[in-house]
């Protein structure tokens, strides 16, 4: 907390921040404001919900002090920053920018909030460091009385995801968080202004691309589709490489590269990875400002599994998707303090002193340091009269809004 402590112009929520974080942390089951603040041995959810509705407070501030924080412990010049957004399911028509949309959250259309995220990846661990929340055009951005009502600012507008993206990376570097390479999936591989932004840095990325994608081969004379090349990569063009370890062990492929450079000086390539058991295929478009092998290249395309297992995580250990608030401020300010615990999380895996390794043990996760941490050092037991008020609490508030559920539909 003293990272972000500057922040807060109040005593009060500086404190109850504190007591959210610990929350996020602890081993609650869902990570809302009534159960955070019941754990927090609060009377009622007034301050938690205060926090993240009216409280005086800069949420882009305290991501900004979460992002340099993490540079201090994991920076490396070699890192990657990786772009992917992931959903938040959601019932009803009134949280900012929700609508029907396709998530791989449930892996169909639902309705859905989706957050854009950028994550740094380096040896040292992976984090996320920034997020964008996506505003729909036509049932949000063309509607400024929905806007309005969601709080959301006067100067934000449509951007794509894309162009999310590059808003993050564009942050991070003018911050001058040390980074080597991007890669992100189709959706952003298939913009050519992040294509162009990452050449102007001069930042390498290894972007995924569609199977109909056209790259110059023949000093730039002729344009093939990926597909139509990697058909022509001879057996001994396949090299075996894993692009790093899994949770059921090393992810193994064949790789081939193709150089598709147009211009004398430039580093290019069409990167095509091939699974060894289905022989399906994937393409990736690579630039770098000075040449690199294989393995460098493979390394990167691998990085973007990081920034899923990080939504798993953040979901999981921290309850990154247990919000309950409508408001665009609400939502940024959850995300932040969400992004904050897990960095917390992320700097003890990181730092930790552990003991030799042991092939029968393994390292600490960040899912066992967090209950560690619940065990050694959050826990504090509560009264049982704490917990009866807040079971009367609940059932209290269930009976008032069943009865104004009631009392809408006899209206209607």
């Amino acid at each position: 907390m003293t990272r972000v402590a500057g922040r807060f112009a109040r005593a009060e929520p500086r404190a109850t921040t504190a007591r959210f974080v610990e929350g996020l942390l602890s081993g609650v089951e869902r990570k809302t404001c009534w159960s955070l603040a019941e754990h927090a041995g609060d009377a009622d959810p007034q301050a938690m919900q205060r926090l993240l509705r009216t409280a005086v407070w800069d949420a882009d501030a305290v991501r900004d002090d979460v992002r340099d924080w993490l540079v201090e412990q994991l920076g490396h010049p070699d890192a990657v920053l990786v772009a992917d957004e992931t959903g938040f399911l959601k019932k009803g028509a009134c949280s900012v920018g929700v609508q029907r949309q396709y998530t791989g959250t449930a892996g169909r259309v639902e309705n859905s909030q989706v957050g854009v995220f950028l994550a740094y990846v380096s040896p040292a661990g992976r984090a996320l460091i920034d997020r964008r929340l996506y505003l729909p055009e036509t049932t949000w951005c063309d509607q400024p009385e929905r806007l309005t009502a969601a709080g959301v600012p006067d100067q934000v507008g449509f951007a794509t995801k894309p162009a999310l993206a590059r808003q993050m990376i564009t942050a991070a570097i003018d911050a001058g968080v040390p980074v080597g390479w991007v890669t992100a999936d189709e959706v952003y591989g298939a913009d050519p202004g992040l294509r162009t932004d990452l050449e102007t840095y001069g930042i390498g990325y290894v972007l995924a691309v569609g199977c109909d994608r056209r790259v110059a081969v023949n000093d730039g004379r002729t344009l093939v589709r990926g597909d139509t090349l990697a058909e022509r990569i001879p057996t001994t063009g396949w090299q075996p490489r894993s692009c790093g370890p899994g949770a059921k062990g090393h992810r193994d492929y064949l790789w081939a590269w193709i150089t598709t450079a147009t211009r004398p000086g430039e580093h290019r390539w069409l990167l095509i990875r091939r699974n060894r058991t289905t022989g399906d295929l994937a393409f990736y478009l690579c630039w770098s400002p000075r040449p690199v092998p294989l393995h460098t290249l493979v390394r990167v395309a691998g990085s973007r599994w990081s920034i899923e297992e990080l939504f798993q995580t953040g979901k999981g250990q921290v309850g990154l998707d247990h919000y309950q608030v409508r408001g665009w401020t609400g939502w940024h300010r959850f995300i932040t303090l969400a992004m904050l615990a897990l960095a917390v999380l992320t700097t003890l895996a990181a730092t930790v002193r552990q003991p030799d390794p042991d092939p029968q043990v393994i390292a600490l996760t960040v899912a066992e340091i967090r209950r560690l941490l619940n065990a050694l050092v959050l826990t504090h037991p509560l009264p049982p009269a704490h917990t009866m008020h807040w079971s009367i609490w609940r059932r209290t508030s269930q009976a008032r809004a069943r009865r104004s559920h009631y009392q809408r539909r006899q209206a209607n």
